[in-house]
């Protein structure tokens, strides 16, 4: 059985952390998900949110973002928008999360 692979587009900070739970869900689906968090400064990330977060990586998972604040205070895997083009090929679905 092949995986499929999701990747989540966060646009707005508010909509960041609820996506981070969705790709959360799909990874524990057997799916390989992702979620790249663009354009908006997230605040820091709580413990609960931060565990989240490892859980998602322990299942292969990753969250990326285009912004080095959200690198740097959340521990975010920096990505930059020719590195995410490159991704989103890669990608069976793609779901542009939360658009405002």
């Amino acid at each position: 059985m092949e995986y499929k692979k999701c990747i989540f587009i966060y646009r707005h900070k508010d909509y960041a952390v609820d996506g981070m739970r969705s790709a959360l869900g799909l990874a524990v689906e057997n799916m390989y998900s992702y979620g790249v968090v663009m354009d908006a400064e997230m605040e820091k990330l709580d413990e609960h949110n931060m565990e989240s977060l490892e859980m998602l990586r322990d299942m292969e998972g990753e969250i990326y973002s285009t912004i080095p604040a959200n690198v740097e205070k959340n521990g975010l895997e920096s990505i930059d928008l020719e590195e995410l083009g490159e991704k989103l090929r890669d990608m069976d679905i793609i779901v542009p999360y939360g658009l405002k």
